[in-house]
């Protein structure tokens, strides 16, 4: 049984034979895989040890003191926090050999072929098509609000495979490739003036069938493993006290004691108890997920994030008076990463109005909630039982 200890020891004997300061990351980190130590809890040659998903932050104390480098998270998020999971569960043998280490070292960058035009809250309803032909698949659809599309190689994508089933029982899950014939990416500009967002457009895509995760017809359960990991992912991540949104008010509260007034004080105790808690709450979620798969209490820290991203967005802006109306630069820009707290006070105001979108709705996350968290009735689903290509579009 590995304990602490012996990841520390393995952990160093990575460092010695591979030293941060003379070896190039992508080196390193493929290194970092192979040992075992990039998913400690990951089964054994898939980049883990198969031990408690707890002793991660072993191996990560050792590597931080030393100058390790990491696999730049933010940039392959999609990759590491859905596609991986979701790869792990459901795909084959060969799928996860083939698929999670460069993933994991970011050789490969993910997207996420979900939403589309019609649906998007309700995606159950979506209209992307996939008809088997010979050992390949043919797809042909529109996706949108594709975060990374302009910059992966690969994307999870959900297609519906047979249009007379109800329509959370005839989607199939697929791997697409997106630099594959057929997939055209155009961005979309945000109110930011940015376009890390993308509209995907597929055309007679041929997707073999050994890329598809899970059995033909159970896209939907497979899916469900993908948005739960999502919204843990994006409500759930880890941040020091003070991160986020909340850090940036509370500096401008310190430094500038010309702008404070009784109210905007009121309201700043108020956003900053309740950003501390869902912190925290945030920390005993990812203590829970040692133990199995994400629940649907992720949702709820999702819906909290985004409540929370808006309500200090809005703090701060009135708190920097004629100031918080600027804006610094409307440059149509296709960025690599998302910085949630970047630039300025009227950045983080506009990009916040995305987090109850995003992710699912905030909408659909209290049906969530309300439904799987707090046992509470279901809402009344008339079309649930109706064949796709019957409901009314």
């Amino acid at each position: 049984m590995t304990d602490a200890a012996e990841l520390r020891t393995r952990t160093r004997e990575l460092l010695a034979e591979h030293p941060p300061a003379t070896t190039e990351p992508l080196d390193f980190l493929k290194a970092r895989f192979d040992a075992g130590l990039a998913w400690v809890h990951y089964p054994a040659g898939l980049g883990g040890l198969d031990v408690p998903r707890s002793l991660q932050a072993v191996v990560d104390a050792e590597l931080a003191a030393a100058g390790a480098p990491d696999n730049d998270p933010r940039r392959i998020g999609i990759g590491l926090g859905m596609a991986a999971p979701t790869v792990l569960k459901y795909g084959t043998e060969e799928q996860k050999r083939r698929f999670l280490r460069p993933l994991w070292v970011g050789e490969e960058v993910w997207c996420q072929l979900f939403s589309e035009p019609g649906a998007g809250s309700d995606l159950a309803a979506l209209g992307t098509r996939a008809v088997r032909d010979g050992d390949d698949w043919v797809v042909d659809g529109q996706k949108v609000w594709t975060s990374s599309a302009h910059l992966a190689r690969w994307a999870i994508l959900i297609a519906r495979t047979d249009p007379a089933l109800p329509k959370h029982q005839g989607i199939s899950y697929f791997i697409c490739d997106m630099t594959d014939p057929g997939v055209e990416v155009r961005p979309l500009r945000q109110i930011t003036g940015e376009a890390e967002f993308n509209e995907v457009f597929l055309t007679g895509v041929r997707i073999p069938d050994a890329h598809r995760l899970g059995e033909v017809g159970a896209g939907w359960k497979v899916a469900q493993t993908t948005l739960m990991n999502e919204r843990v992912s994006i409500g759930g991540m880890r941040i020091p006290r003070e991160g986020g949104m909340i850090g940036p008010v509370a500096r401008a509260w310190r430094e500038r004691p010309e702008l404070r007034t009784h109210d905007l004080h009121q309201r700043l105790l108020a956003l900053w108890v309740e950003a501390e808690v869902a912190r925290l709450t945030g920390e005993r979620l990812r203590q829970q997920l040692v133990a199995g798969q994400p629940g649907p209490e992720g949702s709820g820290m999702k819906l909290a994030f985004a409540r929370l991203n808006q309500e200090i967005s809005g703090l701060e802006v009135e708190l920097l008076g004629q100031e918080g109306l600027l804006y610094s630069d409307w440059t149509m820009r296709r960025p690599e990463l998302v910085d949630f707290t970047g630039r300025d006070a009227g950045y983080r105001y506009l990009r916040s109005k995305g987090n109850s979108i995003e992710g699912g709705t905030s909408e659909v996350l209290l049906n969530i909630v309300a439904e799987r968290v707090l046992g509470l009735p279901a809402e009344p689903r008339n079309d649930k039982d109706v064949a796709w290509k019957d409901l009314a579009r």
